[in-house]
């Protein structure tokens, strides 16, 4: 039984095109089928510089620092995009529910998936289940990317194995740096 089509796999969109913006409109909505989405968008001329306002707009939500400012983000965004939830069987796909009215643009669709699936995905696994990458807090690390976590034990703190590695390699070499300075030798001047 497929409960919440909004949860993990809007959360997850959204993370990939923080993650790596496509190009262009047509990058953006095969992004949206290669998570799931089947149905067709309205095609709109803004839809590229929109879809990424919607989408820094749903960074602001990741970034806030604290879960009160996280929900009143969140809650200001579904207030903006809300529509009566609705059945909907298209496609043949079998019935489920859309919270948009049909023929909205890309960027009108994808705010109020991204905006449900995430208030679903914080509401069920936790609010502080969304960051950024915590590798990105070293200092010379610049990743940035977006992490969802959706571990069962809700520790994940790295967009990938390589920003975890890079950071455990650091952890090490910061703990071994004591011991280093403590092995080198005095070097003492002649006169």
């Amino acid at each position: 039984m497929h409960l919440n089509p909004y949860g993990e796999y809007a959360i997850l969109l959204a993370a990939s095109l923080a993650n790596d913006w496509p190009p262009d409109r047509a990058g953006i909505e095969a992004r949206t089928r290669d998570f799931g989405m089947t149905m067709a968008f309205t095609v709109g001329a803004d839809d590229h510089p929109e879809t990424r306002a919607v989408l820094d707009g749903w960074l602001a939500v990741v970034d806030a620092p604290h879960a009160d400012q996280r929900a009143a983000l969140l809650n200001a965004r579904m207030a903006a995009i809300a529509a009566y939830p609705r059945l909907t069987d298209h496609d043949g796909e079998g019935w489920h529910l859309h919270y948009r009215d049909q023929g909205q643009s890309l960027a009108h669709v994808l705010d109020a998936v991204v905006s449900v699936g995430t208030a679903l995905h914080l509401t069920t696994r936790g609010m502080s289940r969304l960051r950024r990458c915590e590798a990105g807090e070293a200092p010379g690390d610049l990743c940035r990317n977006v992490v969802v976590d959706v571990t069962r034990n809700g520790r994940q703190r790295y967009c990938s194995v390589r920003c975890a590695n890079r950071a455990a390699v650091r952890r090490h070499r910061s703990r071994r740096a004591p011991e280093r300075r403590e092995e080198q030798p005095t070097v003492t001047s002649r006169e």
